[in-house]
């Protein structure tokens, strides 16, 4: 099992070392960072947990947090398994439909992980494009001819990394029905759900043929917890997951979980920051993009915490990046998903500190303004 460099955790690295050291995260695609004194200051028992012991948590997670997240999703607890991160899950569901000839409809652009997981598992990829003239919105068109009797999963990402596209409920329905009809599984990526910068949109674990995958790294904006969760109605792979999890990682930390569950307790206080923090910076980044649409293009995100714009000149944003970086601001650029004329920007990992970001950002454009409009004429 081999598997290709990780570009987009290696770009990500330079934030911990680079030289010049980077002062403005605008790659990183999660929302504002909690303190655990922030967490626990939500209505936390420090005692309490002072009192826990260290010992392995049950395979499927513990009670208390399952049962958190299953009244969340309004389904019943056993259809909750969790992982650690949803790159766990992730991986236990390719894992799971890895076999000789299978092959797994995937997002382009998306999620780096995803198809480097798959090829080294002998899964063929089949991608469906996700186009910035189109918003950047699934075909469902495209998605019918890509399945066919060896299609292990579809797999779909909402609100969409690095995009921001959000699929429409009735689209959500369509696919889900599709899928189930011909007995293939639909998988829902939803990390970033319920962060919407329009109309809010009901969860794919009201489906009840959809496996839905999510995590406290992206909407809960607690990535340091590391864990992440599962929504299987099937018993058959809920037992196959937890097998393949044996084997994986057995367990979370029994830390991670109760914090966990104190964060989906109060979850609303954790989502009214991201949105408030996010929709404040988006609005930020309109102008910006407004004042500069003659260098740089993009679709504004309908949902989660990030952005894929792409130069005007259809030139390799690579080196846009490396000169970002130089001035101390980090975004991605777009060969890491397989996309070499976008970039990445996140908007809500810097938080309050954003303004200054974008002001530095910005000021590096004034610099290549010129250069750019003539290499255009």
């Amino acid at each position: 099992m081999k598997l290709a460099p990780f570009l987009l955790d290696q770009w990500l690295g330079q934030k911990f070392d680079a030289d010049p050291p980077i002062e403005f995260d605008l790659g990183s695609s999660t929302g504002p960072v909690w303190t655990l004194r922030e967490l626990l200051e939500l209505g936390g028992d420090l005692e309490g947990l002072l009192d826990t012991k260290l010992f392995y948590a049950p395979p499927a997670g513990s009670n208390e947090l399952r049962e958190e997240l299953s009244r969340m999703a309004n389904v019943p607890r056993e259809h909750v398994l969790v992982t650690t991160g949803g790159a766990e899950a992730l991986f236990i569901l390719f894992h799971s439909a890895a076999e000789p000839g299978a092959n797994a409809v995937l997002p382009n652009p998306g999620f780096p992980m995803n198809e480097a997981v798959a090829e080294s598992l002998g899964l063929e990829i089949r991608r469906y494009t996700l186009r910035p003239e189109d918003g950047f919105q699934i075909d469902m068109d495209e998605i019918r001819k890509l399945t066919d009797r060896h299609t292990k999963f579809v797999l779909v990402n909402s609100p969409h990394n690095p995009t921001g596209a959000v699929v429409p409920e009735s689209e959500m329905e369509a696919l889900h029905n599709f899928c189930v009809d011909r007995g293939v599984q639909i998988i829902f990526d939803e990390v970033y759900h319920p962060i919407y910068h329009g109309p809010p949109m009901r969860s794919a674990a009201r489906l009840p043929g959809a496996t839905v995958v999510s995590d406290f790294s992206k909407a809960f904006c607690l990535s340091g917890l590391r864990i992440g969760w599962m929504i299987e109605p099937d018993a058959r792979r809920r037992e196959q997951y937890l097998n393949a999890r044996s084997y994986f990682t057995v367990s979370s930390t029994v830390l991670a979980e109760n914090l966990a569950a104190l964060a989906t307790r109060r979850r609303e206080a954790i989502y009214d920051r991201a949105r408030r923090v996010a929709q404040t910076n988006l609005k930020l980044l309109d102008a910006v993009f407004s004042e500069h649409a003659d260098l740089i293009r993009w679709i504004r995100p309908a949902g989660g915490m990030t952005a894929f714009p792409s130069l005007a000149t259809g030139m390799d944003a690579r080196g846009f990046c490396r000169a970002m970086a130089q001035a101390g601001v980090l975004v991605v650029p777009g060969d890491c998903f397989g996309q070499p004329s976008h970039f990445r920007i996140g908007f809500a990992a810097s938080g309050e500190r954003f303004p200054r970001a974008i002001e530095r950002f910005a000021a590096v454009l004034e610099t290549m303004a010129p250069a750019e409009r003539q290499t255009r004429v």
